[in-house]
């Protein structure tokens, strides 16, 4: 059986010396390495997730403001905005965000996200463009109410303010040298290249699983079938997967690509669990997702194991 690796968001922030630090990461990366250079031979394609961030996306600090003046103050790192927060001002967003329009990703859909976020209730979005968020009419406090509390009703989640992290074109957005280096390597053997999946880029949903947002605001952030039925492929191959962190970007990515797996099929996926580490204090998560993935037949193995 060929394999295909999933390496998630293996990321110089999430590694020790990043904004987003795990303190194993780098054991981690390390094991995964190890693993590559063992099994080169037999992996067929290599997909890499990349968390990627513009610095005023929802769940970073300088989206939000304590007040309008100027001189306001942003909400500190772990900061949990709810949406009463917003409707009683004690968090507010930036009025003066601007989508960019030289990717119509970042922007919100109406014929996706489902709500007349215009200043006016009167108005009619059902006939607006793809860049509706663009509006000098768009309500963006209408619209993080609404998108706090689709947030909350869905269960998993409140809004979490995060450290910057994996700013795009920053150093910390770069795959972790010796993983890069060792997937180069293995492209020089084996003639494949890496395929590359960036997730995050929309200012205005948080989006753990590489595959979907947490509230989908576009096409670009709703259910990516595609890149599913590519990791799918045949029935001669294998899935592994690990990265970072295991407490939510590899528990939700894996968590959606099982729930539209073949049910007969889950033991062609295997977790490296060794090669994954959660965010310090939702250790409860990382755990929860492991039993859960056992529970349904994912294979949970070490790098090690043959």
């Amino acid at each position: 059986m060929s394999t295909t690796l999933l390496l998630i968001d293996v990321q110089n922030d999430f590694h020790p010396g990043g904004s987003l630090a795990i303190p194993t990461a780098m054991d981690d990366a390390n094991r995964t390495v190890a693993f590559i250079t063992k099994h080169s031979s037999s992996i067929s394609r290599i997909v890499c997730t990349m968390d990627s961030h513009h610095l005023l996306h929802i769940a970073n600090p300088k989206f939000w403001t304590s007040s309008e003046d100027t001189g306001s103050v942003n909400p500190a790192p772990f900061t949990i905005i709810t949406m009463e927060d917003i409707k009683n001002g004690v968090w507010i967003p930036r009025k003066d965000i601007q989508p960019t329009f030289i990717a119509p990703t970042t922007v919100i859909d109406p014929k996706v996200f489902d709500y007349d976020c215009s200043s006016s209730s009167s108005s009619d979005t059902s006939d607006s463009s793809s860049s509706s968020s663009s509006s000098s009419s768009f309500d963006i406090v209408k619209y993080c109410t609404e998108y706090t509390r689709r947030l909350e009703e869905k269960g998993r989640f409140q809004l979490c303010i995060w450290p910057e992290h994996c700013l795009l074109g920053t150093q910390g957005h770069g795959i972790v040298p010796k993983v890069m280096e060792a997937m180069y390597e293995w492209c020089a053997v084996t003639g494949g290249s890496i395929e590359f999946i960036y997730k995050g880029q929309t200012l205005y949903t948080e989006m753990y699983s590489a595959l979907s947002a947490e509230v989908p605001v576009n096409t670009a952030t709703s259910f990516n079938t595609t890149a599913h039925q590519h990791l799918l492929q045949t029935k001669n191959n294998k899935l592994v997967i690990c990265g970072q962190a295991l407490s939510h970007c590899v528990n939700y990515t894996v968590r959606d690509i099982v729930e539209h797996w073949p049910k007969d099929e889950m033991n062609r996926i295997t977790l490296l669990q060794d090669c994954c580490s959660s965010v310090p204090g939702f250790e409860a998560a990382g755990d929860t997702f492991v039993q859960d993935m056992k529970n349904i037949g994912i294979n949970v193995l070490k790098s090690t194991d043959d």
